[in-house]
């Protein structure tokens, strides 16, 4: 697969999943306060990585891709709940995310709090309501999700990172194999679950997306030093201005490239068997390459 094949369905799944949000949260009643604050980060952009999964998955495994929309917006509502939530004060203390002041900024502290709370069960009753599920993929979906953002996935992450203080390789790992990389996993496997997928085809998606989430972190932490602010939209060296601990204090700058590499190399490895597995692989190498 060339680039341009790769960029050009990229694009169109990034666009469905851009018209299908911003069709939610449309309505004006007198809490529309509410709305406009979830639909303020919910519509701040992004790559939107994780549904762009959710939806190649899907198709990999023989869906028509449009009918997963749901499922896959449903999981962003979820990731956008996270970043509101992680940019709170008692949280990250952010200012900007992707170049915008941050919900709390625009909209004070509780309704940031409670737009990320309604986030939560409106993920849900997307996927309880996708119209081209049965019952059965409609429960397996939402049983994904739960676990991938609860208190054993995401959830468990943040705790750890921000209050247990992690300062060797191993326990980076365990942070970012829960805070990053479950709901990337997600991602990969709500596509599956969407399309009734069998068991080799969820292993090998669960095992990439394992890869492709830990490389996805370690760059990240390289870009909060090497970073282009204007790229990156969020501050340079927030973490270290922070006091924390991130893959370039354990590695180096080198030890995390050398990192990234063998993590996207496993990660093709993974779906070596899976056929068009191409654009998936173009889609680890890129991460791996990302500059913002």
């Amino acid at each position: 697969m060339d680039k341009a094949v790769f960029d050009a369905r990229y694009s169109e799944y990034r666009e469905a999943v851009e018209s299908f949000l911003d069709g939610l949260f449309t309505d004006k009643p007198h809490w529309t306060d509410l709305y406009d604050a979830m639909r303020y980060s919910l519509l701040a952009g992004g790559k939107r990585i994780r549904p762009v999964l959710t939806l190649e998955f899907a198709r990999l495994s023989g869906m028509d891709w449009h009918k997963a929309l749901p499922v896959a917006c449903a999981l962003e509502l979820v990731h956008t709940y996270s970043l509101i939530h992680d940019d709170l004060p008692c949280m990250d203390n952010d200012d900007l995310r992707r170049g915008k002041p941050t919900n709390h900024k625009v909209y004070g502290e509780t309704l940031a709090v409670l737009a990320g709370d309604a986030l939560q069960p409106e993920a849900f009753r997307l996927i309880l309501t996708a119209p081209d599920l049965d019952a059965s993929r409609r429960a397996d979906c939402a049983l994904i999700l739960a676990k991938a953002a609860g208190a054993d996935g995401m959830v468990a992450g943040q705790v750890l990172d921000t209050l247990h203080e992690p300062r060797t390789h191993k326990e980076l790992l365990e942070v970012h194999r829960l805070k990053t990389g479950a709901m990337i996993r997600g991602a990969a496997l709500l596509g599956c679950a969407a399309a009734g997928a069998g068991e080799d085809l969820r292993a090998a998606a669960a095992d990439y997306a394992q890869q492709v989430g830990v490389a996805f972190q370690i760059r990240d932490d390289m870009l909060d030093v090497v970073g282009d602010e204007s790229a990156f939209g969020k501050p340079i060296g927030s973490d270290r201005a922070d006091g924390k601990t991130t893959y370039v204090d354990v590695l180096g700058l080198e030890g995390c490239d050398h990192a990234v590499r063998m993590c996207t190399a496993a990660a093709k490895a993974a779906l070596a068997r899976a056929r068009e597995h191409e654009f998936l692989d173009f889609l680890a190498d890129s991460l791996a390459k990302r500059k913002s």
